[in-house]
């Protein structure tokens, strides 16, 4: 990612736009090469597989007569081209995810480049007004931005697609075995139901963790309530919500930060921090929103946590921008061993 440029060097961030965006042109040139041959490659498996389920059917319709020997030749030939053919498949779903992925970014740093060129063409102090304020504003949400959709990128591969894949894999099994091994085929079916509906389950979190549809309906607090009620009962972790103040609508896009600031800190603290009571308390004043989650887990140096070496979601950097681009403060106290306490808030007109 390109660095936050200073006001007193834009020259130099426009010049690191420009090489970055050339480097992801020239790697956008080589991943459209690896997919057109990954394309191939899942093609020519295809025809094979299809050609060993024949071979297959043929040496079933001939069980009575066929060598055991064949029987699991051809079987074990299913299987190996099948599996061969999976991989390659989720290896031709990551290569698209990242070219998404470069596209996205090329696109923002074709725009972050189209400011660097109005703010050449613009003299004077609305020049330095722009460098000053806005363009840094720009940067930061592009950066965001692209964390945000590398992160998604990687929860969609690690999660609903391998597990849509396996599931994929499963039918077909069943489907072999109907002739057969009936037996056998029920009982993979009974696998085959009880992986569906844990996918499904597991579609539906990630779903929810996208957007909830509740922020939209019901806003802040109802959608936190919710949400701390299920956070709680998925994993072995105590959470406690304090609210206070007049419950109402706020600005959208606030109510999505302060949800998606509290839906970070309570993802660390289980699976970061692995703490086993959360307080969260969230102050609804009138002319601001007070937020403070404090866990008991085994926290974190300072140190590391403002360098953003902890990890991408606990990066301090990346949580305190995200309330200042709003006009408010986030502060956090926290050492090995004593917890993490993090108070942030953002004003209300």
């Amino acid at each position: 990612m390109v660095a936050l440029p200073q006001s007193d060097s834009f020259q130099q961030f426009v010049e690191e736009c420009h090489k970055e965006f050339e480097q992801t042109q020239s790697e956008l040139k080589e991943i459209d090469l690896l997919i057109q041959q990954t394309v191939g490659e899942v093609e020519r498996l295809s025809r094979r597989s299809a050609q060993a389920a024949n071979r297959l059917r043929q040496v079933e319709t001939a069980a009575d007569t066929a060598p055991a020997d064949d029987l699991r030749e051809a079987y074990t030939a299913v299987l190996e081209t099948q599996q061969r053919l999976f991989t390659m498949r989720g290896q031709l779903e990551k290569l698209q995810s990242d070219q998404r992925k470069l596209e996205q970014h090329a696109q923002l740093l074709r725009k972050a480049l189209e400011i660097g060129q109005v703010r050449k063409a613009t003299p004077g102090e609305e020049s330095e007004e722009m460098e000053g304020e806005n363009v840094p504003t720009v940067v930061r949400v592009i950066e965001a931005q692209e964390r945000e959709r590398q992160h998604m990128a990687r929860q969609m591969h690690d999660g609903p697609a391998q597990a849509l894949t396996n599931l994929v894999l499963q039918a077909e099994i069943c489907e072999r075995l109907f002739d057969s091994d009936p037996e056998r085929a029920r009982a993979e079916l009974g696998n085959l139901k009880s992986a569906v509906a844990s996918t499904f389950e597991r579609v539906r979190g990630f779903i929810s963790d996208l957007r909830p549809m509740m922020l939209d309906d019901l806003g802040l607090v109802p959608t936190a309530r919710r949400y701390v009620e299920d956070f709680e009962s998925s994993g072995n972790i105590r959470v406690h919500l304090s609210i206070t103040g007049r419950e109402r609508r706020i600005a959208s896009y606030k109510e999505v930060t302060i949800f998606r600031i509290m839906q970070t800190l309570l993802n660390n603290a289980r699976n970061v921090s692995h703490a086993t009571n959360v307080q969260i308390s969230l102050d609804m004043g009138d002319d601001r929103v007070q937020v403070i989650v404090e866990d008991d887990g085994s926290g974190f140096d300072l140190a590391e946590l403002t360098a953003g070496t902890v990890g991408e979601e606990m990066s301090l950097p990346t949580l305190r921008e995200r309330v200042e681009m709003l006009g408010g403060r986030l502060e956090m106290d926290s050492g090995p061993g004593r917890g993490t306490r993090v108070t942030f808030m953002i004003p209300l007109p």
